[in-house]
């Protein structure tokens, strides 16, 4: 056994039947007695709630409160945790692992994932789970940004608004290559001014508006509510839940001048990890996760979509995010692509921006 020790820039905590670690505990693969009733997941943010309110919450708790299987849970970036659990390679840490596209595409490629399908994932569409069954969505979600309704008026709504020296040191998005709605930006500015070169030309020129780099988009919201920013990437998911405790947010999809706004499917994917630590408790966290209650959950406790097309969203919250979309183009990205290329495109982007 082997304890790691290693100071962690993801969030520790202790929480009902969560238990957020900043230093974990690993057996090469296999469980003691003593822990065996434990289950740790690696997660991009934005399903923990802010005052511990969110879905992951309800979710682990409720999970806890029926099986008795406490859950450790280690939250960053989404690239951030698959570097983490591939750093980890040789000695496992994980036992199920939650990140956006193309970062589970990565997770996936890299060995970092068993095959498992969980209970109800037939009921997942196919565009939302692996072809071999190492990972499936769990949450689905959708790209976008947010601003500040107060002082960003009028509201943003083109690409070419964001140039504006109104929003200098006004503006930041997340990283590329690190988080996933900062990959996504890039994914989003490729389609909407039809291709890489284009997209590049166009951050290089927002560059002069941005604040730099972050590695999480979670962070970016509050500061936009409190009007440290006016404008920063985000998903319809984590922003609306944001919403209901940051009221000067304002959830919005980017078009280029005289086009139609658009998003992309940005869900939440999970796996079980090879060589888990505790995989039977991984396995029926999965199944938890994707079962009927933990599903009828998802819009109005975590403000985004059932990945299970069974399960249909009902209630207020489900209205309002209905509304968000009404008038949306969604597109689907080319993640086979965005795979195999994603280091190339990242380093094309620090390239042209200088970041």
């Amino acid at each position: 056994m082997r304890r790691i020790t290693r100071p962690l820039s993801l969030a520790t905590a202790v929480t009902g039947g969560i238990v957020l670690a900043g230093t974990l505990t690993a057996c090469g693969g296999s469980s003691s007695a003593a822990d065996a009733k434990v289950v740790t997941v690696y997660s991009a943010d934005g399903l923990k709630g802010e005052k511990n309110d969110g879905w992951y919450d309800k979710v682990f708790a409720d999970f806890t409160k029926k099986t008795g299987i406490k859950v450790k849970y280690v939250e960053a970036g989404s690239g951030e945790v698959v570097q983490r659990a591939l750093r980890e390679k040789s000695n496992t840490q994980a036992d199920v692992l939650v990140t956006l596209p193309p970062f589970i595409q990565q997770a996936d490629g890299k060995g970092l994932l068993q095959k498992y399908a969980p209970a109800g994932a037939d009921q997942v569409a196919a565009g939302d789970k692996a072809s071999d069954g190492t990972w499936t969505s769990v949450v689905n979600n959708y790209f976008g940004f947010v601003s500040n309704k107060k002082e960003a008026v009028p509201a943003p709504s083109t690409w070419e608004d964001l140039l504006s020296p109104k929003y200098r040191n006004k503006l930041q998005y997340s990283t590329p290559g690190v988080a996933g709605d900062g990959t996504a930006v890039l994914v989003q500015a490729m389609h909407d001014f039809g291709g890489e070169k284009p997209a590049l030309a166009y951050l290089k020129k927002l560059q002069a508006n941005n604040v730099g780099p972050s590695s999480s988009t979670g962070a970016l919201a509050p500061k936009v509510d409190k009007g440290d920013l006016l404008v920063a990437n985000g998903d319809v998911q984590m922003n609306y839940a944001q919403s209901k405790t940051m009221p000067n947010l304002n959830i919005w999809f980017a078009k280029k001048q005289g086009g139609t706004p658009s998003t992309f499917a940005l869900p939440y994917a999970a796996g079980l990890v090879t060589k888990a630590p505790h995989s039977a408790n991984g396995k029926k966290l999965l199944d938890f996760m994707l079962g009927e209650q933990a599903q009828q959950e998802v819009s109005p406790i975590g403000g985004g979509f059932p990945a299970r097309g069974d399960v249909k969203a009902s209630g207020p919250d489900a209205d309002a995010l209905a509304r968000l979309l009404d008038g949306v183009q969604v597109f689907q990205p080319d993640w086979t692509d965005i795979d195999k290329n994603l280091n190339t495109y990242v380093q094309d982007w620090q390239n042209a921006t200088g970041s």
